[in-house]
């Protein structure tokens, strides 16, 4: 800001610079202008549109800097100091929170003098307090296990002494937390291992890639009883989600890739209020047919919400044999197939689709955390008649739209799944989308990304098997850092594989 002493006498070169501030002025509320209709739109790309070819990292990273811009701008306007043009909004922003549980470090800041002027003694009234979120960089540390040998002086029976305690890696140098730090931040925040190794060296710490490679599979390894009981606790319950993913490995024979695939199968009652943990477990397959899915659910009977995908066909098959499947479809997905002619130009057979599926979605909405008996009772109440009447809206408009045009495939698809997507009137539990799985395989895209491939089919299903048990802490609030470490000493130190249902992560005390 400039002081007055700094302005010019001259009227004239008083008025260029007047002109010349108000233009840098409109030039900052323009640009800051086109970066938040840049923002809106990349966020309507990112989530208008919910599919899984999206990647969700590209958008943030592109509005991290549009934001940052943003930022920037705005630091400038507040250094050149007040202005009479103010701007007609505030940006809207998440300034975040503090929590309680967070140590709190006391900085008094006392006045350089207590003796007022008058020459009396300043006493306290009161105080102003702030509160800033600090940091300690990640600092790693070293444990010094000693164990004293003891022998008695009176005579030769031997030598006491404390037996070495349990490792995960035997003669190795992790502990257990160090290995959970590890697992965490290659399958929850997806930081390869050789990026991994880059951070530790920064702090003097020389370890190859290949040897975090091998605490991951070791921990990996003891796991895999916690990972199966997972699958069969979810597999016990009579109402789940599933979904695939791709997951390239490599096929060291070729020096290519092939195209496995991770299956979630997923459960999450909460929208009903039922009493079962929300939990999510991930298996490799080398394939994406129906054979695999039915594998997976080997046991399982009840109600699968799943998308269109035509392998879950085979768990309804007239001539399988095993427990009753029934396929409940999604909207979500319908209603997509919708939304993609309505954006490339007008389409109001499409509108009118989107529109009526819409109302759907917005009686549920009310309905989010009700019994299922009330939510049954009002779907049956006011969904109803709007489910029966688009059955007539598809039969007038298919006969009137070409079959294989964009519009009539979007019908068709509608039609080919009407049982499934319509068993919501008949059972409270059933949503309308599995976008409850959907949720879960997100990172397992991240990490795709980052990762590139697995190394190997054993290497898929580690991912697998970690993956599942970090999702399944985030579904239930459970730091997935403490929990791993926990986990992996209590396994360490011989827990009962007859109680290892009590590691499972909802089962893990939740940190406050």
């Amino acid at each position: 800001m400039l002081d007055a002493a700094d302005l010019p006498d001259d009227i004239t070169a008083l008025k260029a610079m007047l002109i010349a501030a108000q233009a840098r002025e409109v030039r900052k509320d323009e640009r800051i202008e086109r970066l938040e209709k840049l923002v809106a739109a990349f966020k309507q790309a990112a989530f208008g549109r919910k599919s899984e070819t999206t990647d969700p990292e590209q958008f943030d990273l592109a509005l991290e800097d549009l934001e940052a811009a943003i930022a920037a701008i705005q630091a400038e306007e507040e250094a050149d100091g007040p202005s009479g043009k103010q701007r007609s909004k505030s940006r809207a922003a998440n300034r975040g929170f503090l929590p309680a549980h967070l140590p709190r470090i006391d900085e008094v800041i006392e006045p350089e003098s207590l003796i007022c002027a008058c020459g009396g003694c300043l006493h306290r009234i009161g105080e102003d307090v702030s509160e800033r979120l600090d940091v300690v960089p990640v600092q790693f540390r070293v444990i010094v296990t000693r164990r004293p040998k003891y022998a008695c002086r009176a005579c030769t029976d031997g030598i006491a002494q404390a037996p070495a305690p349990a490792r995960l890696i035997q003669a190795g140098l992790p502990t257990e937390a160090t290995i959970a730090h590890v697992l965490v931040s290659k399958y929850a925040d997806h930081l390869p291992l050789y990026r991994q190794a880059q951070i530790m060296s920064r702090q003097g710490i020389d370890l190859d890639r290949s040897t975090l490679a091998d605490w991951v599979g070791r921990a990996a390894f003891e796991l895999r009883p916690v990972f199966d009981a997972l699958i069969a606790d979810l597999k016990r319950s009579t109402k789940l989600f599933m979904d695939e993913t791709r997951a390239p490995v490599l096929d060291p024979g070729s020096r290519k890739t092939k195209t496995g695939y991770f299956w979630a199968l997923a459960r999450d009652d909460r929208p009903w209020g039922g009493g079962a943990p929300p939990g999510v477990a991930f298996t490799y397959a080398p394939g994406r047919g129906g054979l695999h899915a039915e594998r997976i659910l080997q046991g399982f009977s009840g109600i699968l919400q799943v998308d269109g995908y035509a392998g879950y066909n085979r768990l309804i098959a007239p001539d399988r044999v095993g427990p009753d499947i029934r396929l409940a479809y999604c909207w979500a997905h319908a209603r997509r197939k919708l939304v993609e002619i309505t954006r490339n130009g007008p389409a109001p057979i499409a509108e009118d689709g989107v529109k009526r599926i819409g109302e759907l979605y917005r009686i549920e909405a009310h309905l989010r955390g009700l019994d299922p008996q009330t939510r049954l009772a009002a779907r049956q109440e006011r969904s109803a008649a709007l489910v029966t009447d688009m059955e007539t809206w598809l039969a007038h408009h298919r006969a009137r739209v070409a079959a294989k045009s964009p519009l009539g495939e979007a019908l068709n698809y509608i039609v080919k799944y009407w049982n499934g997507l319509r068993l919501f009137l008949t059972d409270g539990r059933i949503e309308l989308d599995n976008n409850s799985v959907e949720r879960t395989i997100r990172p397992i895209a991240l990490n795709r990304k980052n990762a590139l491939f697995a190394g190997h089919d054993a290497g898929a299903e580690n991912w697998a098997a970690i993956a599942s048990l970090v999702e399944t802490c985030k579904l239930n609030a459970v730091d997935p850092q403490v929990y791993l470490a926990s986990t992996l000493t209590a396994i360490v130190n011989g827990h009962k594989q007859s109680r290892i249902d009590d590691l499972l992560p909802w089962n893990y005390p939740a940190k406050v």
